[in-house]
Formats: structure tokens, sequence, C-alpha cells
């Protein structure tokens, strides 16, 4: 008798090894899948324009960017009459045809806008996404063109974006203070602080144990550390140039409390924009007249006039991640 319990319990042992050893393949198979799934883009499935500038009154020209490490990126341009030129910069997984909307707000005041886009989005080369390893290389690559077009004074530049755009602006215009505003539309704070919330939106996967699985895999295919991904680290090396923020209470995308984090992180002058019933990067749409108001405005008093805008050498640059 005690031998047959002891026969029955090895072999339950054994049994339960198995079950447990299968289940552990197969989350480790699914979220090194998910994470290749989140991190690439390819052309054959990618959101790519329905519309183009010419479709909400802009006359434009179609233009390229070529960045350091040898890509292509695409992107439109639709001239100044004031002088002043504003980058717009879609969010993950998305294209040009985003920021359209914004676009012909910031036209019919008479500002210049370069639409961009990301490697690996849109039409532009690239294989893998980074957030922002890489990316700063097509922001420098915007901005350096963006400088040059007809029509722009090349002090009188600044840059909007939503999204992990958002998020890329901040840690540009922390190492570029060329860029005079930024306006951040549902910006993540960091990597850490949203992974649970992004993964679950973005996989439909609870975030234990997916999350802290599908960033391991992630970090090792692109090649960078999730805790580098932090713009609460940058944002204060924008100042004294302007950061506007704005969080939407329903979203659902990136955690609510980014647009706190990032507001006690900047210095001044910071604005945190939160509308309680407003999705994920819907300020220009949800919010428009609003969204208008406070973008123009800020536009207005910042690229418009010209004032003291001095950066101290202390605040120039990043350390390198």
């Amino acid at each position: 008798m005690i031998d047959s319990m002891r026969r029955w319990l090895g072999i339950s042992s054994v049994a339960v090894l198995i079950v447990v050893t299968a289940a552990a393949f197969e989350i480790g198979r699914r979220t090194k899948a998910e994470a290749h799934r989140l991190l690439t883009n390819p052309m054959e499935t990618r959101r790519l324009p329905n519309q183009r500038p010419i479709d909400h009154g802009m006359v434009y020209d179609e233009v390229t960017a070529k960045t350091s490490d040898g890509l292509s990126l695409a992107g439109w341009f639709v001239a100044p009459t004031n002088g002043s030129l504003v980058l717009l910069q879609h969010g993950y997984k998305s294209a040009r045809g985003e920021m359209l909307n914004e676009a012909a707000m910031l036209h019919r005041h008479g500002y210049g806008v370069l639409i961009t886009s990301l490697r690996t989005h849109d039409m532009s080369d690239g294989e893998i996404i980074s957030f922002g390893k890489h990316e700063m290389k097509d922001l420098e690559a915007w901005f350096a063109l963006g400088r040059s077009l007809q029509g722009v004074d090349p002090d009188r530049i600044a840059i909007v974006g939503n999204s992990l755009g958002g998020t890329l602006a901040i840690e540009f215009a922390a190492m570029e203070p060329g860029v005079k505003a930024v306006v951040a539309n549902s910006a993540f704070s960091s990597l850490s602080d949203t992974v649970e919330t992004s993964v679950r939106f973005f996989t439909g996967l609870p975030p234990f144990p997916f999350a802290p699985l599908i960033t391991f895999w992630a970090e090792r295919e692109a090649g960078f550390r999730h805790q580098d991904v932090d713009a609460t680290r940058w944002i204060g090396r924008i100042s004294p140039r302007p950061v506007l923020l704005m969080q939407g209470g329903k979203d659902v995308v990136i955690t609510v409390g980014s647009g706190q984090r990032l507001y006690d992180a900047a210095g001044a002058p910071r604005e945190l924009w939160f509308e309680p019933d407003v999705t994920h990067a819907r300020f220009d749409t949800e919010r428009s007249d609003e969204y208008e108001r406070r973008v123009v405005s800020l536009f207005d008093r910042y690229l418009l006039t010209r004032g003291p805008m001095s950066v101290p050498a202390h605040d120039v640059g990043l350390t390198p991640r």
C-alpha cells in the first residue's frame, strides 16, 4: 500500500512538472512573439496615409530626410507665411496622416508645418522600433531639414508630438536647444510607468506575468533597456523653453498619471492640461477649440515674438543612453 502510494505520488509529480514546463515554454514562446510584433511594423501591414495635405486645403511638397545611419524618411512640408515652422510627429505604429488635423489648424494661423514620419513607420525605411534609441537620429534629420526649407526662420522652430511622438519630442528638445517650444499630446512618462497599461492595450494580455516577459524579450531584440526610456529624466532640461503637456483621464493606452509625472519633472515655463473625459491623443478632436487656443497662443508667444530665450550651458545635451 505504501509503495503504491509512493509510486502514485512520483507519477503525479512528474506529470505536474511536465504540465508546468509546457506552460512555461508556451508563455515564453508567446511573449517572445508578442515582443517581436510590438517592435516590428512590416510594410505590408503598416498604417499608411489615406489623405494628404491638399485634402485639407494645404499646398505641400513631398520631402525626404536622410538619417545619419542611412535611412530615408518620408514627410510633407507646408511653407509658412509667418516664418515659423512646427514639426508634427505621429505616434506608435501610426503615419503622417494622423497629424493632418493639427497641420491644417496651424496653417490657418500662418505656421509652416513639417509632417514627419519615423523609421519603421509610414513609407520610411527601417525594421525595428526602439522607442528613442535610434529614433533620435530621425528627429535630428527632420530638424536639420526643417532649418533649410524655404521661408523658414531657423530660429523659430517648435515641435508637436502625439503619444510616442510626444515622448520623443521631449527627448529631442532636451538635447536640441534650437527647438523653441514643445507640445506633447498624451506622451508617456516612461516605459516603466506605462508598460503594464500598454501591454494590456496592445496585446490583450494581463500585465502579470506577461508584461515583464514581453519587456525582457523586447530589450534583447531591440538592444535597449526599458529603464532608459524615461522622459522624466529629460524634460527638465528643456527649461527655460516652454512645454505644454496634455493628458486625458480616459486614456487606456498609457497610464493616466503620465502627464502629472512629466509636469512634476519639468522646469518652468510648463503647463499640464488634464481633461477627465478625453481619450488617448484626442485633444485636437475632442477639445478642438480649446486645443487651438492653447497651442496657437503658446507658439505666438514663443515663436513670433523675440524674447530672452537663452539656454544655460549646463542644460544643453543629454547623457547618451
